[in-house]
């Protein structure tokens, strides 16, 4: 099939986490044989911090004005098998809706940020959604999947609403035989939503076991944060480095965000990441984690520091190594790059069933 997607980035991941996610998935879909053509407005914030100019699995657009993307690329949206618009896409209800009017094949709308536009829909902010608009759309593909897809079809009239999760490159994250540095670590910037649960079940767990070092890695955490004594602070650690940092630990923890908790079923890439490396989770709880990893097999769940204490001292060693591998076989089976390719494509053949036999 022809694809054509309008999205934030796929040339710069500098300030967002869309491009690695269209390049994960692009790679994988032109590796299936499609054609893909990446339309991206051309900014100065990303054009002056491009780290993939070029990319060699899609064809690539650039354009200035909304004009010169009309004019310049009408008729490949015309003749496209199907027409991808992404959030955060700039001035994004006027670009899908020239995409919806233009395209003859089927039209969809790709949300890397499911719980922020739902927040954004229900303070009328219409940055690059409105409701109208995905009554419009063929296909809402989310970040975000469980009762939200129900609420997207029948609240907001989507024709059809489907789970587009995160995935993870299983050639970049894999098991290596590392020292095991900390007993556990966690990867994240600093938010003030995620802390009090980065204290409870980290920091509180590491006074417990001041013979056992731990690790928090990621920028912005205030200088006087008290951080007990053996936990070990990294304030950049650039992707290049996640996968040693991961095989590194013995545990790590997974935190999330308050709007992704409230929405359920909004799984992190760090979540495939960390379980790619054959590392086990130990994670806060919500709603549709155990419809990702299976609770005590494939992952660990705490809500208190005790509990991460008793997994701490329960837990034997060839234990351990086995939670991690079943993560691991897990999202080789279901969350990489190229599971996702299909299910897109899958999802494009629901909509063409009538015509088309799936």
């Amino acid at each position: 099939m022809k694809f054509v997607i309008i999205g934030l980035s796929i040339t710069s991941s500098w300030g967002n986490g869309h491009a690695t996610t269209y390049r994960a998935l692009l790679k994988e879909l032109k590796a299936l044989g499609h054609d893909i053509l990446f339309l991206e407005k051309d900014v100065p914030w990303y054009s002056g911090n491009r780290d993939m100019p070029n990319p060699e699995f899609c064809r690539l657009g650039l354009y200035k004005t909304n004009e010169e993307l009309y004019s310049d690329y009408k008729q490949e949206v015309a003749e496209a098998d199907v027409v991808i618009v992404g959030s955060y896409t700039q001035q994004g209800v006027e670009v899908g809706n020239w995409a919806i009017k233009t395209a003859t094949g089927v039209t969809a709308f790709y949300d890397i940020d499911t719980p922020v536009t739902l927040a954004k829909l229900e303070r009328q902010d219409y940055e690059y959604l409105n409701p109208e608009i995905i009554s419009k759309y063929d296909l809402y593909l989310s970040f975000s999947g469980g009762p939200i897809l129900n609420h997207l079809e029948n609240h907001y009239g989507s024709p059809m609403a489907r789970a587009l999760y995160c995935s993870v490159d299983p050639d970049l994250y894999y098991p290596e035989e590392k020292e095991k540095k900390w007993q556990m670590g966690y990867l994240g910037t600093y938010s003030t939503d995620r802390q009090p649960t980065v204290q409870e079940l980290l920091n509180k767990p590491a006074a417990e076991f001041p013979d056992k070092k731990f690790v928090v890695a990621g920028p912005q955490y205030p200088e006087d944060f008290p951080w007990s004594k053996n936990v070990e602070r990294i304030e950049h650690l650039p992707p290049a480095k996640h996968r040693e940092f991961y095989n590194s630990q013995n545990f790590t923890l997974n935190v999330t965000r308050e709007d992704m908790i409230k929405a359920g079923y909004s799984p992190s890439v760090r979540l495939f990441e960390a379980a790619a490396c054959g590392v086990p989770i130990i994670s806060d709880n919500w709603d549709g984690i155990e419809s990702i990893f299976e609770p005590n097999k494939e992952i660990l769940i705490a809500r208190t520091s005790s509990e991460v204490a008793e997994y701490f001292r329960s837990i034997s060693e060839e234990e351990r190594k086995n939670i991690g591998e079943q993560a691991r076989q897990k999202v080789l089976q279901s969350h990489t790059a190229k599971a996702r390719a299909l299910e897109l494509v899958k999802y494009v053949r629901e909509v063409r069933q009538p015509s088309e036999k799936v």
